[in-house]
């Protein structure tokens, strides 16, 4: 950072800046807890002459163990994009209002995650149902590790229900998806050709707004060599649209690569993995009994409001310490 030059790219100095505040937190965090251990020894030495301290000691071991514990946790964040940013994508099912429905108590409970966390996250694009609900949904999500936890959430959700849809008040099952991806570093080249693209502008669908169906600033952006089509409407002009439907184009592209290189390497090593995309992993039954299961861990709750509201980072734990 002290070189001559080193603000001469802007973007790439404010990269090393955050990577540098990283590591240096990184390593305020283990001098903190090397300092808490040389506390804890002095004070079991002062112990042996003085037990009425034992208690203070005590409190000292547990908030230290827990520390290390969250450190232990955030070491399971090792994979190549689990730094970056997210981009949640959510799809209500077959089944019209019931699964749209769902799919915005889905789209809340990812909303009142964030904020527990402390994460950014932004409704980049949504189209809401019919009656109820939302059919589908975009959200980024801004905060260090936010793709390392979120990617565990990828998959179909199952609700199950007495329907407040239904006159008769029978139970119904409702099913979403969701699927993150991370958002795509700049330094990262995807050949992403401008013949390829079709870019529609339409004017923003949403709620309330002065800059809602004024002028044609929402973009859709069409990937014909995939079919991958992408939106985005909440931001104020057309030109931050776009830039946002790129991004999140760029982060499926990236995304659908390499899921296809992952499954070209199983067919080398003769493997048969099923892919987790398309599968259900969590169900959430609030009748006939209340219960939330993961699928994939067996971890179970009966806490399904606190679940919906957003207290889902038991789930992420245990699926992340089984992969």
């Amino acid at each position: 950072m002290i070189e001559s030059g080193f603000w001469d790219d802007n973007e790439k100095a404010q990269k090393v800046l955050q990577e540098h505040k990283s590591l240096q937190k990184t390593l305020d965090t283990w001098k903190e807890l090397v300092q808490q251990r040389d506390d804890l020894e002095v004070l079991l030495e002062l112990a042996e002459e003085d037990t009425s301290i034992l208690p203070e000691i005590e409190e000292r071991l547990k908030t230290l163990a827990r520390e290390l514990s969250a450190i232990e946790f955030q070491q399971m964040f090792s994979g190549e994009h689990d730094k970056s940013n997210a981009i949640l994508s959510i799809n209500s099912g077959a089944g019209g209002t019931e699964s749209q429905d769902w799919a915005q108590m889905l789209m809340r409970m990812y909303l009142r995650w964030c904020e527990r966390k402390g994460f950014e996250a932004k409704i980049v694009d949504i189209l809401p149902g019919e009656e109820a609900g939302i059919k589908n949904a975009t959200i980024t999500v801004n905060g260090e590790y936010a793709y390392g936890y979120l990617k565990s959430e990828s998959g179909v959700h199952r609700l199950i229900r007495l329907s407040p849809f239904d006159a008769n008040h029978r139970r119904h099952t409702s099913f979403a998806s969701v699927f993150v991806f991370p958002e795509i570093d700049e330094t990262i080249n995807l050949d992403i050709r401008e013949e390829d693209l079709r870019i529609d502008t339409y004017r923003s669908s949403g709620a309330g707004g002065q800059h809602v169906n004024v002028t044609d600033s929402a973009v859709r952006i069409t990937h014909l060599p995939t079919g991958i089509v992408v939106q985005c409407q909440n931001e104020r002009s057309q030109h931050r649209n776009r830039e946002m439907a790129m991004k999140i184009l760029k982060a499926r592209l990236y995304e659908m690569y390499e899921q296809e290189r992952k499954e070209e390497l199983e067919k080398i090593q003769g493997e048969k993995k099923k892919i987790a995309w398309g599968s259900q992993i969590r169900s959430y039954v609030l009748h006939p009994y209340q219960l939330v299961k993961d699928h994939r861990t067996n971890l179970e709750t009966s806490n399904v409001q606190g679940v919906l509201d957003g207290e889902i980072d038991e789930f992420i734990k245990a699926y992340l310490l089984n992969n």
